[in-house]
């Protein structure tokens, strides 16, 4: 008898509801992903080559309708951004209005952004990492497939330039004191919501359609802001 080899998969943080794509969504897709997608593989990205200079790179993961990143990008043009997001309406809805806004320091990947930045994120490589309303996965049973884990963190981690900052939001209060426990165990970072560099980038956060939606609903927004030291 042949044994069969048991293929491990890790447990994903998100569920593919892609939803309706609209025909304006799907036709920027179609039209402006050659100018801002950026395609998966297994080679390390050279952002000076991909962006066409250097300059600090933000990454953020699960961008949703990309509010927060296009505004970013416009609020602060010395940097790059880079955007990574699974569900293809809101990689379309962002594409459309970032050609229409002729933003040139923004990019944008269509894939699991763990996959992501194990693979093709150079180590030491990014100034800042956002996560904004993460999928809180409410009950219990499904803890485990909150994205921020040990692992995850470690991974942003390395990924961090030696100051370069972690920036986190969420409205469910039980996952806030997940992310500070997970966090506060990571050697390298240490929280610096307090300093008033970060307060003033946390205020100064564009508000996300997941956020608006948790404060009709009464529930607290938490920022959490981490460094990365030596």
């Amino acid at each position: 008898m042949v044994e069969t080899a048991k293929v491990h998969r890790s447990i994903r943080s998100f569920v593919r509801r892609q939803g309706r794509i609209t025909p304006a969504q799907q036709r920027a897709l179609s039209d402006w992903w050659p100018r801002y997608g950026i395609e998966t593989g297994a080679a390390p990205l050279d952002f000076a080559a991909v962006f066409g200079r250097r300059a600090p790179v933000i990454l953020e993961i699960g961008f949703g309708n990309g509010d927060a990143l296009m505004a970013e990008a416009i609020a602060h043009p010395e940097n790059d951004y880079l955007g990574i997001e699974v569900h293809r309406p809101g990689v379309g809805g962002l594409l459309r209005r970032l050609a229409a806004s002729e933003i040139s320091n923004v990019r944008v990947m269509l894939a699991d952004a763990k996959d992501v930045l194990a693979t093709q994120i150079p180590d030491a490589s990014l100034s800042g990492v956002h996560v904004f309303f993460p999928d809180p996965w409410p009950k219990k049973r499904h803890h485990k497939r909150r994205l921020v884990q040990s692992d995850f963190a470690a991974l942003v981690t390395r990924k961090l330039r030696p100051g370069g900052y972690l920036h986190l939001a969420t409205d469910w209060q039980d996952y806030a004191e997940h992310m500070v426990s997970v966090l506060s165990a990571i050697p390298g970072l240490v929280a610096v919501s307090g300093l008033d560099q970060f307060t003033a980038k946390a205020a100064s956060r564009v508000q996300t359609r997941f956020e608006r939606r948790g404060r009709k609903l009464g529930n607290p927004i938490g920022d959490l802001v981490y460094q990365r030291v030596t």
